[in-house]
């Protein structure tokens, strides 16, 4: 889970809030402009068609809409109602209807694109708020939509004007978390309520404790006291919750799994990858243990002797100088001026990222980065890092902060090559839709991608230390893909899984017991290996036609070009044909210590273009 616009669990927000202008009144109604029917002429049709979804889908998602950079609606919160939550349904099936009826024979190649991915964007949030059934006991589904962090972070206004937005937001919480409240139906399974409590207590800590500080010197006496009733009441409110959901754990049950079929489902609906389970769980065995093999072999040079266990410990004994923070900052210069020795991809613009400490209450993963929205000019995107929690035991609290090496490819993943520069792709793509939408394994499939595309190119001398460092997050990922699937369709216990992150990503305790429970609430979390495996194979197919291994620029280029829809949208654009899932497998005889990309494509069913489906729910944060 993750803020920003990735397409993910919650809700197609972005998981922070900005800040700022005037308000509408609570009671007045969205004024959606009213579907456009195909004519002779579809190509405007479209994209008035286009435009008037953007701004439907910034009425009924206030959340997503500030975050994109849109002030008129900082402070709002979405409607959390049953009434609301069948509103938008409504609105998204007539929008659905609306966009199926450009038919191929009237538009063309570029507006048959833009109809699938608008499309890809509706199915995959509809699956969310109708097929998965979170809104009704996944507090995960909601946390992404009340994160206030982009208030606080966002140098997009003033001070006192960031602090009217964030009192306006506060004002509207206890309602919104009332009404989530009465959404969840009891009894619940344990993790989702673990995660309800961490975050919403989290809320209440972070309220109390470190915002009033933030906007101590706004003078401002009259919104100074609105901030302190408000601050009061968001602080019960969220402590509220928390203790409610707290109080179920004695009823809590294990019931997460979404179900072969609904699982199934997801990944359709969402990515438009249409492969039978048995298929899809074969390419991850086979990932897995050819990132283990690599293992042993980097093993071999750096520790030999030893165990893979001790191995990954004893590099991972190579802690950052002053911390992971500090850490991170340290690599984030060197990274980038790796990708523009090797010319490795191109980088638009001057933006930099920074690196801060993670607020209380998102830390439920180890890294995270938010990166504003394509309204927004010239502000900063953020690469937050969770300390360990303080009641684990301190052996456990010093194991979770990772190793250099291994930091080395979370900042990759996180900024340089990673996230961070495929958003400075997306904000200058040419269509706004594809700024504002993208999706998971797009996403996130790109950011682990470049993992093993920085080692394969030789970062920091491609020593066995530095391949160990990549193997371990390549690893945790393989793990993750797996867990989802078994987590939700093999009958798989959490406890289960975190034996397999302890047994074969070589995790420590609170990572293992973090990622396990994560995957009962983001089943969608195998979309990292998901897509770097398709990743993979479309380069070696478009590059096998367009000069090998000296056109990855060119590639990484085009690939970054078309903002963030399913990657079999992509495949399509740049290979032609329809829309399929190929996912990159270890070729028989290939050597399984090196990690170069030479192998067959998992065999995969072609989904219909008309089909085209992304999930459509923001998550917290983009996390590693």
């Amino acid at each position: 889970m993750r803020p920003f616009r990735v397409v993910t669990l919650s809700a197609f927000i972005a998981a922070a809030l900005i800040a700022g202008c005037k308000q509408k009144p609570e009671t007045s109604a969205p004024t959606t402009p009213a579907p456009v029917a195909a004519t002779a002429n579809d190509s405007a049709a479209l994209s008035s068609a286009v435009d008037a979804f953007l701004t439907g889908a910034f009425q009924r998602n206030p959340v997503f809409a500030a975050n994109a950079g849109k002030h008129e609606f900082d402070g709002k919160l979405p409607d959390y109602s049953p009434a609301g939550l069948k509103a938008n349904a409504d609105w998204l099936h007539a929008q659905r209807n609306t966009f199926a009826a450009f038919t191929d024979d009237k538009l063309d190649e570029k507006g048959r694109f833009q109809r699938d991915y608008v499309l890809a964007v509706i199915d995959g949030q509809l699956f969310w708020l109708e097929d998965s059934g979170f809104a009704y006991n996944n507090p995960a589904y909601y946390a992404g939509d009340l994160s206030p962090s982009m208030y606080l972070t966002r140098p997009y206004a003033p001070l006192p004007q960031r602090m009217a937005a964030f009192v306006t937001y506060q004002e509207a919480l206890p309602k919104a978390l009332e009404q989530i409240k009465a959404n969840l139906k009891l009894p619940l399974p344990a993790s989702y309520i673990d995660l309800g409590v961490n975050s919403f207590g989290g809320f209440a800590s972070f309220f109390k404790t470190d915002v009033p500080a933030i906007f101590a010197d706004v003078k401002d006496d009259a919104l100074q006291a609105r901030f302190k009733a408000s601050n009061a009441a968001a602080i019960k409110a969220s402590q509220d919750l928390a203790d409610w959901l707290k109080a179920q754990k004695p009823q809590a049950t294990q019931d997460f799994a979404l179900g072969a079929d609904k699982f199934s489902k997801m990944l359709h609906a969402t990515e438009l990858v249409d492969m039978p389970l048995d298929q899809l769980k074969a390419a991850g065995e086979s990932d897995l243990q050819r990132n283990l093999d690599a293992l042993k072999a980097a093993c071999d040079q750096f520790a030999a002797g030893k165990s893979l266990s001790d191995c990954v410990a004893k590099v991972n004994e190579d802690k950052p100088v002053g911390g992971a923070v500090e850490g991170a900052r340290a690599q984030l210069a060197g990274l980038r001026q790796f990708i523009v020795d090797k010319d490795l991809v191109t980088i638009p613009g001057t933006e930099e990222a920074k690196v801060e400490e993670a607020p209380p209450f998102n830390r439920w993963n180890f890294a995270y980065i938010e990166i504003p929205g394509p309204y927004e000019k010239n502000l900063p995107s953020v690469y937050y890092i969770a300390p360990p929690d303080p009641t684990w035991p301190k052996a456990e609290q010093q194991a979770y902060i990772p190793g250099k090496a291994v930091l080395l490819f979370t900042s990759a993943h996180e900024v340089w090559p990673g996230h961070f520069l495929q958003f400075l792709h997306a904000n200058r793509a040419e269509w706004k839709f594809g700024q504002l939408f993208v999706g998971y394994a797009y996403a996130e499939g790109w950011a682990h991608y470049c993992e093993e595309m920085m080692f394969d190119a030789g970062l920091d001398g491609a020593t066995p230390e530095t391949h160990i460092g990549q193997l371990s997050e390549a690893l945790l990922r393989d793990v993750r893909y797996l867990s989802a699937i078994g987590l939700h369709t093999g009958g798989m216990t959490m406890a289960q899984s975190e034996q397999m992150f302890k047994d074969k990503a070589f995790q420590d305790p609170g990572n293992a017991r973090q990622q396990a429970a994560r995957g009962t609430y983001d089943p969608a979390y195998l979309n990292y290996t998901l897509g770097k495996l398709m990743i993979m194979q479309l380069r070696d197919d478009w590059t096998e036609t367009h000069g090998g291994r000296a056109s990855w620029k060119a590639f990484h280029d085009q690939f970054l070009s078309y903002g963030g829809p399913p990657i079999p949208l992509v495949r399509a654009q740049m290979l032609g044909g329809k829309p399929e899932a190929k996912l990159w497998t270890v070729a028989a005889g290939a050597t399984p210590a090196s990690n170069a990309s030479s192998a067959a494509p998992a065999s995969a069913t072609t989904a219909p273009a008309s089909a085209a489906s992304s999930a459509q729910k923001a998550a917290p944060a983009i996390t590693p």
